[in-house]
């Protein structure tokens, strides 16, 4: 019997589910067909950061997982709320693909003209862009990366910015202009990775989806969302963070950056991967004791 999987109708979330479907189909023989979904985050026209973002895209795909329509669903981890609920479980966390920010368009960064106008949706690139190039005017946009692109050809804008992992798995990797290095743009907690989610009471499901699972990628995303959910952040928040798991060490950087980009406070620790919560946490105890909230207050108003 075919495994339903569960995923937002845009092209990047078909061709994201599609990928997971045909992983799992060769590592278990399973057939996986995909089961779209309309969520609130697709059909309104407010920008995320009015959204409280996290969760707009998730909820419909959580309510299938509920109804039995569908056995499991694939996510943007980014897009996941981080405070968990437990009737759902996160299967697998695949090896995540390139975490780091992308910008399109004709120039490098350091070469757009004063006052070019680069597209983005996310406050927090919109914070760290303008830290290197407070002479920039960032722009809100929404939709999806054909739309954002569109608008560079249309003249709306000389530069939209992208997760890297999104581009490439679209095959759009060719537009790329400049990849950002997290020296200079943290990425979002969890970007480039994708979250396999099922209910917590299918334990021969978990079972079956466990084989997608990559240690690595879990607890590098793991520490990154701990420091999320320790600063109450949501994703419309200016707060990056990446970690990496070498093996018996894992490193772990974050930021928070005001709306301005004048101001940040960021900071860096290693500890265990068996310990990556604890090390996220303790992280954001640093960040907020250095003033941190205050940063993320001051956006909130």
């Amino acid at each position: 019997m075919n495994l339903r999987l569960g995923t937002r109708r845009s092209m990047l979330a078909t061709t994201q589910s599609q990928m997971v479907a045909d992983a799992l189909t060769a590592r278990t023989g399973r057939p996986v067909e995909l089961v779209g979904v309309t969520t609130f985050g697709d059909v309104t026209k407010a920008h995320l950061a009015q959204l409280g973002g996290t969760g707009v895209f998730v909820s419909a795909l959580r309510d299938k997982l509920v109804e039995g329509e569908i056995d499991f669903a694939v996510h943007s981890l980014k897009d996941l709320p981080t405070k968990q609920d437990p009737r759902f479980t996160l299967a697998a966390l695949p090896e995540r693909h390139d975490h780091r920010d992308a910008l399109v368009g004709s120039h490098k960064f350091a070469d757009l003209p004063a006052g070019a106008r680069v597209g983005t949706g996310s406050p927090r690139r919109v914070a760290m862009l303008s830290a290197l190039r407070p002479d920039l005017e960032y722009v809100p946009i929404r939709g999806n990366a054909d739309t954002r692109i569109g608008k560079i050809a249309a003249g709306e804008l000389d530069a939209v910015v992208l997760a890297s992992a999104g581009l490439t798995r679209l095959g759009r990797a060719g537009e790329i202009a400049q990849i950002f290095e997290v020296e200079e743009l943290l990425p979002a907690p969890g970007q480039g990775a994708l979250a396999v989610e099922c209910l917590a009471a299918r334990a021969d499901l978990i079972e079956i989806l466990s084989v997608l699972d990559d240690p690595r990628t879990r607890s590098a995303v793991t520490a990154e969302r701990a420091v999320l959910s320790a600063l109450e952040a949501g994703c419309a928040a200016p707060v990056g963070a990446f970690a990496a798991d070498h093996g018996h060490t894992l490193n772990l950087t974050a930021v928070v950056v005001s709306i301005d980009g004048r101001e940040a406070v960021r900071k860096s620790a290693a500890g265990s991967p068996s310990e990556a919560a604890q090390l996220g946490r303790l992280l954001a105890a640093e960040m907020i004791a250095e003033g941190a909230d205050r940063l993320m207050g001051e956006q909130s108003h």
